[in-house]
């Protein structure tokens, strides 16, 4: 941006200049050594850099997950690294074996779900105990985490919002706290879900055997879509004389976005952390987060807990830990944003209908088929922005 920022003052410079003097003016007044400068400058300006680190063909194992010692069910992911100029989709890994190994030698064996996911059931692990993660991949390189003791986690006293008018937002805020001073180091994610609705309702579609269109049996118009959090919630009482945590913000909902006209959602994830696992977030949310300026903090190498077994030098990402899950579901009925709105819907023949890809709604004129209006699946579909029209069993109504 600096560099841009540069360019562009160059430029200006040299239009006003042109301007305020005329086109003959500005040939005489304006040098040969003066215009030969301005473009040194431009073009050492524009000069591409790419450090090794970008290029960097190397790729390396991350693992994304923890032992969930709480009743439900653990899940750890295994992904790959990729380069920063690499827009594909990132990579998984499936087909390893991993194990998770009490410090008695009892193990707990995940299961491969396909798509770099593995799985293990709830069990009655012991929360005094310590445990490790190994990993064996299918070229037969292994792994394994340091021990790990069980962070406590106390439930969640609350989850509230409130409405930023200067944001246009609504903020989420969770609010904790641990009688004992015992945990004092915490993360949190969420999962959010919400309901939405198209500008027009779509009552028909086509049948290709009998190569007429019918009446729509799927209502397509209502969805509901669940997102996880991407950012890293932290917060620590290490500094206060009472664990005790009040107002943390864990979301922020922008209004624009219309999540909160037809329903929303959100259930709040607590995770007590050791110090350790607590430094590791911290060092991993200032590379990943915390990038956007010159000021932020420089991204920097965060490799986590878990070590290659016969080669100490091998990097591999991921921190495992094991913890009490806390939850806590909190349901939004402020109908803040609007109603979604859509261009005036196009008229069709049945040929332009039956062989087209507009989305039907109704018959023109009403039956018999006097002709037909139909629109954009952006505009009738509600699948096509990611959601489902099944609702969850957990919607309020």
């Amino acid at each position: 941006m600096i560099l841009f920022g540069m360019i562009v003052k160059v430029r200006n410079f040299i239009k006003k200049l042109k301007s305020s003097y005329g086109t003959r003016k500005w040939g005489r007044w304006a040098s040969p050594g003066m215009l030969a400068a301005a473009g040194l400058v431009i073009n050492s300006c524009i000069e591409p850099f790419s450090p090794p680190e970008v290029t960097n063909p190397d790729t390396y194992l991350v693992v994304d997950g923890f032992l969930n010692v709480d009743g439900d069910t653990s899940r750890i992911i295994l992904s790959h690294t990729q380069g920063t100029n690499d827009d594909k989709q990132f990579e998984t890994e499936s087909g390893a074996t991993l194990i998770v190994e009490q410090e008695n030698g009892e193990n707990y064996a995940f299961r491969d779900m396909g798509n770099g996911s593995y799985t293990l059931p709830p069990a009655a692990f012991n929360r005094d105990a310590r445990y490790r993660l190994k990993i064996r991949r299918l070229d037969g390189r292994e792994y394994e985490s340091d021990y790990v003791v069980v962070s406590k986690t106390p439930p969640i006293d609350s989850v509230t919002y409130r409405v930023d008018e200067g944001r246009n937002a609504m903020i989420i805020y969770v609010n904790t706290h641990d009688p004992s001073n015992q945990t004092r180091f915490y993360r949190w994610n969420y999962e959010e879900t919400y309901e939405y609705r198209m500008a027009y309702y779509s009552s028909l579609t086509r049948d290709y055997t009998t190569k007429q269109i019918v009446t729509r049996s799927e209502n397509i118009n209502v969805c509901w879509r669940t997102l996880p959090s991407r950012d890293i919630k932290l917060g620590s009482t290490i500094k206060l004389s009472q664990d005790i945590i009040r107002d943390i913000p864990v979301n922020v909902v922008d209004i624009a976005t219309n999540k909160l006209y037809f329903g929303y959602t959100i259930l709040v994830k607590q995770y007590g952390l050791t110090r350790e696992a607590f430094e590791y977030w911290t060092d991993l949310a200032k590379t990943t987060q915390g990038t956007g300026s010159l000021f932020d903090p420089q991204p920097s190498q965060v490799t986590g807990n878990i070590h290659a077994k016969a080669d100490s030098k091998e990097l591999v990402f991921g921190y495992f830990s094991a913890a009490q899950e806390q939850k806590k579901r909190i349901f939004i009925r402020e109908t803040l944003g609007a109603y979604p709105r859509c261009m005036a819907p196009d008229t069709l023949d049945f040929n332009q209908a039956f062989n087209g890809n507009a989305v039907l709604l109704y018959y023109y004129m009403g039956e018999p088929k006097s002709g037909y209006l139909g629109t954009s699946e952006s505009c009738a579909d509600c699948r096509s922005q990611g959601g489902t029209t099944t609702k969850p069993a957990f919607w309020d109504r």
